[in-house]
């Protein structure tokens, strides 16, 4: 009889569990526009980093904005710009621990929104967001929204 397998997951069940729940506040805070409280959310760090859709040519089409500073402003800007609404498939988020003090979320969703030149139609995207955890809390050090392409019809 084999023996039982070993976990090697640095975080437990319940430590998962609570990146869930912090997760789901984000997306409760978001679609509420509570920028404030969506400050909070983040390691209050120059590292800390949101890459999202960008309103600037010279940037590019999506970017990095880093710090504390920038990322609040991104959000205020995408918030203030029209209706903006995330809608998370919960069914497919994943949460995984990376080592004993950072995890990682992956969740399809899609997001609508008009801000730089978006349709305003709910589209798909992918949200990665990168916690750390600081003192008992679980902040986000980074989170990567990247819109998913549609698919190519079948070539004939």
């Amino acid at each position: 009889m084999a023996a039982p397998a070993v976990s090697n997951e640095p975080l437990n069940f319940v430590t998962l569990k609570t990146i869930k729940s912090q997760f789901g506040k984000l997306m409760e805070l978001a679609n509420k526009h509570d920028f404030k409280a969506l400050h909070g959310m983040f390691w209050q760090s120059p590292s800390t980093l949101l890459v999202a859709k960008s309103a600037i040519p010279s940037e590019g089409n999506w970017a990095g904005f880093w710090g504390n500073k920038a990322i609040d402003q991104k959000l205020h800007d995408i918030g203030t710009s029209g209706p903006v609404v995330l809608e998370p498939d919960y069914s497919k988020l994943k949460v995984v621990g990376l080592t004993s003090d950072v995890a990682e979320s992956y969740v399809p969703m899609n997001i609508t929104v008009s801000y730089a030149g978006q349709s305003g139609a709910p589209k798909p995207f992918l949200m990665i967001i990168n916690w750390l955890s600081v003192g008992k809390d679980w902040k986000i050090a980074s989170e990567i929204i990247l819109p998913v392409p549609p698919a190519r019809a079948a070539e004939r």
